[in-house]
């Protein structure tokens, strides 16, 4: 019988000679029902020899079909049609000689286009097997190639289920043929070392060398739960592989779990610390309880039966009808949140390690009752393997934060890691050895030094006018609600209050003075927000003002926040997007020639460079390296300067910047300091240069009150007339390379603190129309044009 679409050690011959054999068998039997059944079946076996003898195609298998029925029907038994899913089949093969009817129902669910396969199993694999049965039933080796074996058959509702075969071999004969080759125990100990060796298998058994003989009999049983668990095991393994494949297959499992194919899973950690349900850092798991929001505090976002369940009884809180449970409290903000996601049932699970809070897991359902406190029991089984999971979760984001902090905060260069390493194994090995050592400072000595900073000018003006404008503006909404107030209960105290807030309006419109804005909120603080406590009760319009109020106020510091925001926003933009072009730049940099660099963001960047022969540690530093950064770093303060300005315009506030490089021209020592870690200067004679660092950018030129920086100049600030010829020789190619205006002025800063006699190139920066940098501009000439 060929049903087969690739090679097997068999032919194939269904047959039925061992059923005969037993029902011949029961003609000896006291039982006359079961020798009238062996007489009748006996008679079939008579008339149609083919049944015993294999039947050969599958159009004579079809044309018996009715005899064949006859003949397992005992195996088949009526009363169990409905309950058992059994098949008679030939081996690790889809064709179906008969089948119960729940087997027919399942298949007929599946739909017409559905083609059954067994799951784990291939066409070597299935070809081994087919000689496992040869080894075991006709040579009687005890060799186990026993695997379990699936089918997945989708339901009516599109959820796979997984069944696992039993096979019954009771009725199976093995025939050897002229064309196959004897196996013998040194053939078997070759085979067992080759599992994965098909070629070899194909040698000692050729394909339809053997004869099967018989059919049978598969019994399949539904493990759907225990498969999606083994697969929500191993999905919560391969999580940090594939986050969103790993939440559609989480997804899916839960589905096939509660055999519900609508619901939807989501989660949210619990911040211990603040008391609050926060999403978790992931763009494709979301969280129903939160909706849109980030954040929320535990009692504010969960129902009180929620809250009590979870935090108080550690146990699942199940809500079969979302609306039903709405109207009995239809002021809490959890049910508006599942309501206005068209959420009907939902079961909410608290995630406990070691008796502490991790999350909450979300089961949500479109349906109601879908979701309920019953087959809520199921998460007993989910949750220790959850458990470990969101700890290892919880683990990773915590090194992954800790890594952004070095990396923003606390990292060493790579240039400098050496050393660390070397004194790091230096301390290891000492203490392991029994002799505990402390770890020694790092020094790198004979180093020179190059500071550059592009500034933001007017920063603590622009912040202040910010400030101001956020002050006035709140005020403004608090003496609204207060005329309000005094319409409705004119009382004397409300004037006086009136009053206080119009003459803080109007000072600080005039003048915003130092302590202005702790006045302010200290006057909210103490007064207004417990006095709009109080009035909301009162009255729903003037519930409705304060709310409005309220809930235009910044969360954390709850005043107005617009104006400092737009002002924090452009810091933050500005600072991000001139650190992206340094810390690109430094790539070339350190591919000419390796040096240490840091940089820090303040209203700015700033950024340190060191380079020597110590930071290197090999024999090759010439100063020639050291011209050649100084050089790099005027020519990327330029090219910082011009993409800010490029971008100056999508700012919420316009800020300007200006651009400023100190020289040093002698080398110095800087030592890592471990409290702080970071770098510093060595020695007293070189703490000199971090004095000028810190306070040349707000020097004036000498004789004037104008500051040493302005926006559209590179200032080059320095104090040896050898610094001002080789800085002149950069300015003019630099000039010649376009980056540069023509014009450039010497001047002398007045003193400074413990340093006189320091002198500036000032210099106008040429700004490119667009990218193609055709069309040059001075920064008066590009202000009109974006103007």
């Amino acid at each position: 019988m060929q049903v087969l679409e690739y090679d097997f050690p068999m032919d194939l011959k269904i047959s039925f000679s061992l059923f005969f054999k037993k029902y011949r068998e029961f003609l000896e039997s006291d039982n006359q029902l079961l020798r009238e059944r062996a007489i009748s079946i006996l008679n079939i076996a008579k008339e149609y020899p083919e049944l015993e003898e294999g039947i050969t195609s599958e159009q004579r298998l079809q044309e018996l079909l009715p005899q064949v029925n006859l003949v397992l029907e005992d195996s088949f038994s009526q009363i169990l049609q409905e309950n058992e899913i059994k098949i008679a089949t030939v081996p690790f093969n889809n064709t179906v000689i008969k089948s119960t009817q729940r087997y027919k129902n399942i298949i007929k669910a599946a739909g017409s286009d559905f083609e059954l396969k067994i799951k784990n199993l291939d066409e070597d694999h299935y070809f081994i097997m087919g000689c496992s049965i040869i080894l075991n039933q006709y040579y009687g080796y005890q060799i186990d190639f026993k695997r379990p074996f699936f089918y997945d058959i989708p339901d009516a509702k599109g959820i796979i289920r997984h069944y696992r075969l039993m096979y019954n071999a009771d009725f199976i004969e093995i025939l050897k043929t002229d064309e196959a080759r004897d196996i013998t125990q040194e053939d078997v100990a070759i085979l067992i070392d080759s599992f994965d060796k098909v070629e070899i298998w194909k040698e000692m058994f050729p394909p339809n060398s053997w004869v099967f003989k018989g059919i049978v009999i598969a019994n399949l049983f539904d493990v759907t739960t225990d498969v999606s668990l083994s697969e929500f095991k191993t999905s919560l393994l391969k999580y940090d592989k594939n986050e969103a494949g790993f939440i559609n297959s989480f997804q899916n499992i839960f589905r096939a779990i509660f055999n519900l194919p609508e619901i939807k899973v989501g989660f949210s950690n619990y911040n211990e610390e603040e008391k609050t349900l926060e999403k978790v850092p992931s763009k494709n798991m979301g969280s129903y309880i939160l909706h849109n929001r980030y954040d929320l505090d535990c009692e504010m976002a969960l129902c009180k039966g929620t809250y009590h369940h979870l935090f108080k009884e550690s146990t699942y809180f199940a809500i079969s009808d979302v609306k039903k449970y709405a109207s009995y409290a239809p002021d809490e903000k959890m049910y508006k949140n599942l309501i206005s996601q068209h959420i009907q049932s939902a079961i909410f699970a608290p995630i406990k390690a070691n008796d502490k809070l991790l999350g909450v897991l979300e089961l949500v359902s479109p349906n109601v009752s879908e979701l309920n406190s019953i087959n809520a029991n199921k998460l007993q089984d989910v949750m220790p393997y959850l458990v470990d999971s969101v700890v290892r979760s919880k683990a990773k984001v915590e090194d992954e934060l800790e890594l952004i902090i070095q990396d923003e905060c606390t990292a060493i260069h790579h240039s400098v890691y050496w050393k660390f390493r070397k004194e790091a194994e230096r301390f290891m090995l000492a203490n392991l050895e029994g002799n505990p050592v402390s770890f020694r400072e790092i020094v790198f000595e004979d180093v020179y030094p190059l500071f550059g900073q592009v500034d933001i000018k007017g920063s603590s003006e622009a912040r202040n006018d910010a400030v101001k404008q956020d002050l006035v503006l709140q005020l403004k909404e608090i003496l609204k609600i207060i005329k309000n107030i005094i319409e409705l209960d004119s009382l004397p105290i409300y004037d006086q209050i009136k009053y206080r807030i119009e003459n803080y309006i109007r000072t600080i419109s005039e003048k915003l003075q130092v302590d202005s804005e702790q006045k302010i909120l200290s006057f909210i603080n103490k007064e207004i927000t417990p006095l709009f406590k109080h009035l909301s009760k009162k009255s729903e319009e003037l519930k409705n003002l304060i709310e409005r109020y309220t809930n235009s106020l910044d969360k954390g510091s709850k005043m107005l926040y617009k104006y400092r925001k737009h002002y924090d926003e452009s810091v933050m933009l500005i600072n991000k997007k001139m650190a992206a072009v340094l810390d690109e730049k430094q790539k070339d940099a350190q591919a000419m020639y390796p040096h240490y660099f840091e940089r820090f963001k303040t209203d700015g960047v700033e950024h340190n460079m060191y380079i020597g022969e110590s930071i290197t540690k090999h024999n090759s530093f010439h100063k020639i390296y050291l011209y050649n950064l100084r050089l790099w770093q005027l020519q990327v303060i330029c090219e910082m300067e011009n993409e800010y300005y490029q971008f100056k315009k999508e700012l919420p506030v316009a800020l300007d910047v200006a651009s400023m490089i100190l020289v040093f021209n002698t080398s110095l020592s800087v030592r890592f300091r471990m409290d702080e870690k970071r770098f510093d200067v060595d020695g007293t004679y070189n703490a000199r240069y971090e004095v000028v660092k810190k306070r040349v950018d707000k020097a004036y030129i000498k004789g004037t009150d104008q500051r040493i920086t302005e926006k559209g100049k590179l200032v080059i600030v320095y104090s040896q007339r050898s610094d001002e010829k080789e800085y002149e020789k950069y300015i003019e190619f630099l000039q010649s390379k376009k980056y540069l205006e023509e014009d450039v002025e010497t001047v002398e800063l007045e003193d400074l603190q413990g340093v006189t006699g320091l002198k500036a190139l000032r210099v106008d920066i040429l700004y490119n129309k667009n990218k193609e940098g055709k069309e040059y501009y001075t920064y008066d000439d590009l202000m009109k044009e974006l103007n």
